[in-house]
């Protein structure tokens, strides 16, 4: 197996790559919008809670689960499958690895939004009103440009993962310190605007009587594992290149709580933002400026992408704010997207391509099949609906892969490392049970709510784009391929003697 002797070379270049996995844009635009949609007359607290539960309860021991298998396996998403599960069901790792790589087709394409906007940031003067922010935003989408900076974007990661390992740390400790460094600017800017206090006070405090609603817990559960990326297949891609002293499960704890630290601090940059604009300067109440959070449009472009820029414009040093906010989500975006071209890229590697002929190919495939989202963003909201369901099955897919190998074979060959933590007491339940079964009532969930809100009247069109169908065609296309070379894909790949 090549590439198998390339390492991390320090635990600190590995978090840092880590948390790239995990800091992505989904925290900085999309949990904001979240907690918003979910928050109350009251507050958005209640939803915090059980936000913070399910980070305990699924995206932890999902990503400890992870990096067992890739530190174990030494092998991408297909190889550690067969080797936990068995070589018949070696296809479920090719479908997680899908997964990954269908949300990097137009990932990919929604960095390059954000390099656009960066540029434009930089180099003209910001919208002052919704018109030109429409407008702006409009005339980007109607044009060819997203085609062009979605290349640009996929260029740029496939470069950034050319030489493996050791351009991934390089990347990663330009792109990690200088996000976090912008978002504590942003912060500290934002939390020092007149009437910022009450976006805070909002954020935080609980309505209780939201706990007793499943969809709140259910949307917590969803958006804890877009936070954290568990259960992608990007951990385990990671810790192949990781030494056995860097420890599994405090780099679990420690990559899914710095996450949420970072998602955290962006909800209290955007409610503090949005308060003080909105709320202390043009006097809306709060409803209005709930709604306004609240209102995305397709792919979550509202807030981020229409207001974001205005609400800067009527800020002092609003600007120089808004050149380094869409500078911090472009690094976010890059963060998160080298790591799904490197999971890619680590499957074809295991398949028998060197490293350059694997990046080359990952980067055209990837790019042509993203220029669908990046010419209509319609697409990308149906991607982006269909595999983001699906990351809910690949989560289960990874229990099951833990608990058909054996838990307590897990916990003899790792709870001894001298270097690491014990693992946790309830690990071994919640892997076992707990966690299959919330991802089943999610995916249910999920389905019902495509049946009953979405697509009522055509749910079982796979042609709606929020159809049911639609998820269970792709999904069954995409399983049925892998389950059908499975067998070929199996003899081409996995060797037991690359386990050692």
């Amino acid at each position: 197996m090549k590439d198998s002797g390339q390492r991390f070379s320090s635990r600190f270049t590995f978090l840092l790559s880590a948390l790239g996995v995990a800091v992505g844009t989904g925290n900085i635009w999309r949990f904001p919008r979240i907690a918003a949609s979910n928050g109350g007359d009251d507050g958005a607290g209640s939803f915090l809670i059980a936000w913070i539960v399910f980070l305990f309860l699924w995206s932890i021991p999902l990503i400890i689960v992870e990096y067992v298998m890739g530190s174990k396996s030494r092998q991408g998403t297909i190889g550690a499958f067969a080797m936990f599960l068995g070589k018949p069901f070696a296809f479920l790792g090719g479908f997680v690895g899908f997964v990954s790589t269908a949300i990097a087709f137009y990932y990919s394409v929604v960095v390059g939004w954000n390099i656009y906007y960066f540029l434009v940031t930089s180099f003209t003067e910001l919208p002052n009103s919704s018109v030109a922010s429409l407008s702006l935003w409009n005339n980007f989408q109607s044009s060819y440009y997203p085609v062009l900076f979605h290349a640009i974007a996929m260029t740029v990661g496939g470069f950034a993962i050319y030489k493996g390992v050791s351009s991934i740390e390089k990347v990663n400790r330009i792109l990690i310190p200088t996000l976090l460094i912008i978002v504590l600017i942003c912060v500290i800017r934002a939390i020092s605007l007149p009437g910022a206090f009450n976006g805070i006070i909002y954020l935080f405090t609980p309505q209780w009587s939201q706990l007793t609603s499943p969809k709140l817990w259910l949307e917590a559960l969803t958006q804890n594992a877009w936070d954290t990326g568990a259960g992608w297949g990007l951990f385990l891609t990671y810790a192949v290149y990781i030494k056995k002293r860097y420890g599994i499960v405090k780099n679990a704890f420690t990559t899914a709580i710095g996450n949420n630290i970072v998602s955290l601090l962006s909800a209290v940059m955007i409610f503090s933002t949005v308060f003080s604009i909105l709320g202390n300067e043009l006097n809306m109440p709060k409803s209005e400026i709930l709604d306004i959070m609240k209102t995305s449009g397709p792919a979550a472009t509202g807030l981020t992408f229409i207001w974001m820029p205005q609400l800067f414009e009527k800020m002092i040093f609003g600007k120089t704010l808004s050149v380094l906010f869409f500078l911090g989500l472009s690094f976010a975006g890059f963060s998160s997207l080298i790591s799904m071209l490197e999971l890619a890229v680590k499957n074809l590697i295991d398949f028998g391509l060197k490293r350059k002929q694997a990046v080359f190919w990952i980067v055209i495939v990837c790019f042509v099949m993203g220029i669908p989202s990046a010419m209509n963003i319609n697409i990308l909201a149906n991607q982006d609906f269909v595999w983001g369901v699906a990351l809910m099955i690949s989560g289960i897919f990874f229990a099951l892969a833990a608990s058909k190998y054996g838990i307590e074979k897990i916990l003899n060959e790792y709870n001894s490392s001298q270097f690491d933590w014990q693992f946790p007491k309830l690990w071994t339940p919640i892997i076992n049970y707990l966690v299959p079964l919330l991802g089943l009532v999610l995916i249910v969930w999920w389905m019902s709510l495509s049946a009953t809100n979405y697509a009522p009247d055509d749910w079982y069109n796979p042609f709606s784009p929020f159809s049911v169908a639609t998820c269970v065609v792709q999904w069954s296309v995409v399983l049925a391929f892998f389950s059908y070379f499975n067998t070929w894909i199996t003899g081409r790949i996995y060797n037991p003697l690359n386990n050692n």
